[in-house]
């Protein structure tokens, strides 16, 4: 059994829109001005107000403000209330699980690739599909491979809003003193031919590649690696982590850390842009971060292996609704989503962030071909939407999943056995799914 529907391809929908009132919570700080400690609104909470959590993805807190006086144009009778919500996606979704023991549950929060899965299960997060004729929202010009990541069973729980894909960023001068063509490299067999060259170029004390670590989102991008080399860490609901060509990826991680070639951080972008690592796989949320950063030409290439074996993964953050909230409320935070992801507003979003544009025809509009003409590099992200798959469900729907992969492939990078490793895994993953996940989908 497969949950998810995953479609493929990119357009628009009209813009709907409240007053703002800006709140700090947990998280990034602030004032608290919202007159509610909690940030909620209380599950049968005032309907004229939408109270939003947000960990404001790719430093987007002025841009979601600015979408916000949008809206409020259109909707003078809505006030919207920004809360910082945390950090970073964990954070708003542990918020959010404390938050639904009561009754000050937010009207809309953002949820990862990763975090959604679980409140769906629950029953925690609104099933969206009868809603939308009474909004007036017309899902049809979304990305259908970005609105299928959040279908569970026939019923769609968010809509895309963050949203991203790795991508290959690589330091066009050191390409040049190496020699390499000006493309990333088509597979990782042809980056490891590469790489000797790539890392003399770089000079002493740097690194050829840098990647996340595993305690920040390693386990996300090395799916591309596992898939190219066939493996996977689970098909459907079997974990698979001890097939063969699974190992075979993670060996050719530990191979191009054990020659030392790799770098790794909690965020490969900064050792990219700061030139202390010739080339980065890091997300299409870290472009904007590259460009103010770099002080050098940098091209952005699919991941290897991406286009033959259609090996890339999707990722980023969507918009959901609470369950526990009044029908009333559920309309209007509807109705604000759809504001908040037109093409309108999703081309305005991608040219502050970085971020992909959730719409199809949203490289239609003006902003987005003015900032495609402007920074090039944004459009590899869009185009590589066409070679991308659904992430494995032992990463993104097994609770945990993805700090637990993490934590072993920081594990193979510290010495560990890799079959070792992935044996415990192995274990514990398809022990989680057949206890605790197996009797809930049935």
């Amino acid at each position: 059994m497969n949950p998810l529907n995953r479609r493929l391809f990119l357009g628009l929908l009209g813009a709907t829109a409240a007053t703002v009132t800006v709140a700090g919570c947990a998280g990034t700080g602030g004032d608290d001005t919202s007159g509610d400690a909690s940030g909620g609104g209380g599950a049968g909470g005032d309907a004229g107000t939408i109270t939003f959590w947000s960990n404001h993805p790719g430093d987007s807190k002025a841009v979601e403000e600015q979408l916000i006086a949008n809206f409020s144009q259109e909707n003078p009778d809505l006030t919207v209330n920004l809360v910082d919500g945390g950090k970073n996606y964990e954070e708003v979704a542990q918020k959010l699980n404390a938050a639904l023991t009561g009754n000050d549950v937010p009207d809309v929060v953002v949820v990862s690739d990763v975090t959604w899965f679980n409140f769906a299960l629950n029953d925690q997060l609104t099933p969206l599909d009868d809603l939308f004729a009474e909004a007036g929202v017309d899902t049809s010009s979304y990305v259908d491979a970005l609105i299928g990541d959040y279908e569970l069973e026939g019923k769609t729980y968010g809509l895309p809003f963050a949203r991203s894909t790795p991508l290959f960023y690589y330091n066009k001068q050191v390409w040049d003193r190496a020699g390499l063509p000006d493309r990333g490299p088509e597979s990782w067999d042809e980056f490891l031919d590469w790489a000797p060259r790539i890392q003399e170029a770089i000079g002493d004390g740097k690194h050829a590649i840098a990647m996340y670590d595993g305690s920040n989102y390693l386990d996300w991008t090395m799916q591309n690696m596992v898939w190219d080399e066939g493996g996977a860490f689970s098909r459907d609901w079997e974990a698979t982590f001890t097939d063969p060509a699974t190992i075979a990826g993670v060996e050719k991680l530990k191979r191009i850390n054990d020659e030392g070639f790799l770098v790794v951080s909690a965020d490969s972008i900064t050792e990219f842009g700061s030139g202390l690592a010739a080339c980065a796989m890091a997300s299409t949320g870290s472009l904007r971060t590259a460009i103010e950063n770099a002080q050098f030409d940098f091209g952005t290439a699919f991941l290897p292996g991406a286009r033959a074996n259609s090996s890339c993964p999707t990722g980023g953050a969507g918009l959901a609704i609470p369950a526990k909230i009044s029908d009333e409320r559920k309309i209007n935070a509807l109705k604000f989503i759809d504001s908040i992801t037109s093409t309108q507003s999703t081309a305005i979003f991608a040219q502050a962030t970085g971020y992909m544009p959730v719409r199809r025809n949203a490289r239609e509009a003006e902003e987005i071909r003015d900032y495609l003409a402007e920074t090039p590099q944004a459009g590899t992200a869009i185009d590589q939407l066409e070679f991308t798959r659904p992430q494995d469900n032992a990463r993104v729907f097994v609770p945990n999943g993805g700090t637990r992969i993490g934590g072993g492939l920081d594990k193979v990078l510290a010495g560990q056995d890799v079959r070792q490793v992935m044996e415990e895994l192995q274990t514990e993953t398809q022990q989680i799914i057949d206890t605790q996940l197996t009797p809930k989908l049935g």
